[in-house]
This record gives structure tokens, sequence and C-alpha cells, in this order.
């Protein structure tokens, strides 16, 4: 075996049971922060969980799972599994799983509680020992299964779960509001260097005002009907002028006396993102029927159905990737150091610009951001993963239409699912709208 290799193979090794980054085994890869490379890794096994109860509650997977794995149900009954291993799959068995990798990353989040530096034993178990970590997070996860009174556990965890589903929603929101804002903010500084930034603002803001036009129209066409669907109709119309109001607002010049880079680009933003949990919202709703000619009809839903059951798979699929997408995208956007709420101060994020280099031999460059102290906010990314564990609980087993779920129903309708995605909107619209508004209420808070 060659030196390098040797030194490559070892250098994952104290990765995996040391403090060491992790990095990819090719070395014409890009350079990899640190920082990166421990969030890749924590979000990794978060993805592994979350693909975990998706074939726990697909009974297609189930299906193929005893067609084609030899000795099935031996290996069930040898496990005391229940007949077709019953107790491994199912909404139980999601809330036992999901229930492990909670308790992971609270561990995690109480563990590293005011770590300001990643020169200490605790920086180091969070930025290392990846293969200690997973055994635990795989023991945690199969330990739900061994808890005592699971009847009165599954009862009450489903409330906790509900909450910290609540206020995932929430965080996951006001991320989406402050990328809103630095969005503008990056490409206004840029006008004065470049004029041609202005016509990026322009073409960007009017290409997404229309598919927020656009959307609503698809909406008022396809879930709207003369004799039903009464609170469509109400909704639409609510949405859609809330997204009026906060355009006018963010352009009115009371907003720009206290903040001149306010602009329509961030209202855009947030208009398509409530047309999407508008759309979203309807799409979930319990359908409406009314009679005509003598036959029911259903109403106020769009035919994307051709009769076949591959039509139905595709918009779950589509559905499900969007799910990881939005939980990931809040997952690792993190607070960095010397960046605050923007509810409190509204300021850029800071990236040092000097790193470290280690050459990993034969394999990727790793670089050590954090060598004076820690770029984001430890506790609160493992807080946030935690939270995140609890959404993933509630959305794959449907809320609280748990009974009956199956992840291939996933974006069928229930009234629990419809009312949170249209309360999303509203808060969406509240939270931007309150970050228009705050710097004219407390002006000396946002004074240089």
């Amino acid at each position: 075996m060659c030196p390098a290799h040797s030194c490559a193979v070892f250098l994952q090794l104290a990765c995996c049971c040391g403090s060491a980054a992790c990095s990819l085994c090719c070395g014409c890869c890009p350079k990899i922060k640190q920082s990166t490379s421990t969030r890749f890794m924590y979000a990794l096994f978060f993805m592994l969980v979350t693909v975990t109860c998706v074939i726990m509650m697909s009974p297609t997977v189930e299906t193929a799972m005893r067609e084609h794995i030899p000795f099935f149900t031996e290996m069930c009954n040898k496990l005391n599994a229940g007949e077709n291993c019953s107790t491994l799959v199912g909404y139980s068995a999601v809330y036992k799983v999901c229930f492990g990798m909670a308790c992971f990353f609270f561990f995690f989040f109480v563990f590293t509680i005011h770590v300001r530096t990643s020169t200490g034993c605790r920086a180091a178990v969070h930025n290392g020992f990846w293969f200690f970590k997973f055994v635990a997070l795989l023991a945690c996860c199969a330990g739900g299964f061994f808890l005592p009174n699971q009847e009165k556990f599954l009862e009450v965890w489903r409330y906790v779960g509900a909450a910290g589903g609540f206020l995932f929603i929430i965080i996951q929101l006001m991320l989406l509001v402050q990328f809103a804002h630095r969005w503008n903010q990056n490409w206004s500084s840029g006008v004065k260097y470049n004029k041609i930034w202005y016509a990026a603002l322009a073409l960007v803001t009017l290409v997404l005002f229309s598919v927020a036009v656009g959307a609503l129209v698809f909406m008022i066409v396809f879930y709207t009907d003369p004799e039903a669907c009464f609170l469509n109709k109400l909704f639409l119309g609510v949405n859609g002028g809330l997204c009026l109001v906060v355009s006018l607002l963010a352009i009115s010049p009371c907003i720009q006396t206290f903040q001149p880079t306010s602009g329509l680009l961030q209202s855009a933003i947030i208009s398509v993102y409530v047309m999407y949990l508008t759309f979203s919202a309807l799409a979930s709703k319990p359908v409406e029927m009314v009679e005509r000619n003598g036959k029911n009809v259903t109403v106020c839903v769009f035919p994307y159905k051709s009769g076949l059951q591959s039509d139905t798979n595709i918009v779950t699929g589509v559905g499900t990737v969007i799910l990881f997408g939005c939980i990931l995208y809040s997952c690792l956007l993190v607070v960095k150091k010397k960046y605050y709420s923007f509810l409190k101060r509204m300021i850029f994020l800071y990236f040092p610009e000097d790193y470290d280099d280690e050459k990993t031999a034969g394999g990727q460059n790793v670089k050590y951001d954090e060598r004076d102290g820690t770029i984001y906010s430890y506790c609160y990314f493992h807080f946030v993963f935690f939270l995140g564990s609890l959404y993933v609980m509630m959305t794959v087993t449907n809320w609280f239409h748990y009974e009956n779920a199956k992840i291939e129903r996933l974006l069928e309708g229930s009234w629990s699912v419809f009312w949170i995605k249209m309360a999303s909107c509203w808060v969406c619209l509240f939270l931007y709208m309150w970050t228009l508004v705050v710097p004219m209420l407390f002006p000396k808070r946002f004074q240089a």
C-alpha cells in the first residue's frame, strides 16, 4: 500500500473515530470547510433516518420487501416483530424512530450549550467521532421500540411532536424572511459598482410576481366553483390581498425612510411562497362534491390524474422531495457568529476570509475555518434538527390523521394539514410585515 493511500485511510479513520474533519476520498473535489463538513454529516444522519421513516410508512415498499427478501417471514418471527414485521412499520414505528432521533439531537443541543471555541473537548465531539455517533443514533432509534407503556407514550409524544413541528414551521418562515431581505440587500449593494444590478433586480422581481399572479389565477380556475368551495374563494381573496398590501407597504415612503433597501424583491419572494403554501393548503383540503344532473361531482380539484396509479406516485414523489428540501434548508441554514436574529438587528452574515488549509493525502482538502472560534451556534444547530425530527414525524404520519396514514397518500386531503398550511401563510406574511415596520417603531435599535 502506497504511503499516500495509507495516510488517506488513516485520516478517514480519524474522522470516524476521532475529532478530525471528514472529507471525500477524491482529491479532485473542491475544498470543503470544516464547519460545512460537520453539518453535511449531521444532515446525512438526518436524511438516513427520514428515508427510513418514509419506507416505514409505505405499504408498497413493505409489500416489495416481503416478496423479494428471502425468509422475510422467518426473520420477522425471530425478531419478535410480529406478523410480516408489523411492529416495524406504520405510524407507531415512525413515532419511535423519530423519538430516538429527537433524543439524539436534543442531547447534543444540551451538550453544546455555550460552546465558543472549536478547540475544546465538546467541540471535538461535535465535529468528529462519527462512527460512535452513528452507533449512538442507531441505539437511540432502536431504543424507542423498548419503551414501557407504549400506548401512553405514543399519545403524549404526539402532542410533543405537534408543538415541535409548529415551532419548526415558524423557524422555517423566519429563515425565509431573512433570506428575502438578504437577497435584496446584497443585490442592492451591487448597484453602487455596476448599474446592471438594477436590471437584474427588475427582471427577477418581475418574474417572481408573474409566478405569484399566475399561481393565483391557476388556483382561481381549478380550485373554485360557483356552487361550492367557499373557503377556497375566501382564502384566495385574503391571501392575494395581503400579498398586495405587503408589496405596497414595502415601497411606501414611511418604510423607505427607515429601510432604504426595502423593495419589491422581498415582497415578490414572500408572495411566491405564500401562493405555494396556499396551493398546498387547497390541495390538502378534503374534496368537496356537488350534485349535478343527478350525480355527485367532485369539484375544486386539479385534474392531474389520467386514471393511472403512476400519476399519484409522481405527485407524491414531488411532494416528498419538496418536503426534504424545505427541511434541509431550514436545518442547514444556521446562525453564524456575529449574526443575530433579523427581528433584532438586520445585518449581513459574517464570513471569515482567512482559513488554514490541511491537505488530506489522496483526498479532499479541508479548510479549518473555526480555529479562532466557532462560526455558528452549535446548540442552535442541534435544536433545529431536534425540531426537524418532530416535523418529519408529524408530516410523514399526516399530523393528526395518523391511523390510516401512508406515504403514498401524503398529499391527500385532511383538515389538520389544510389549517396548518393556511396558518403558515399568515404567519409568514405577519413576520415579513413586522420586519418592515419594526425599524419605524424602534428606530434607535437600528441606528448605526
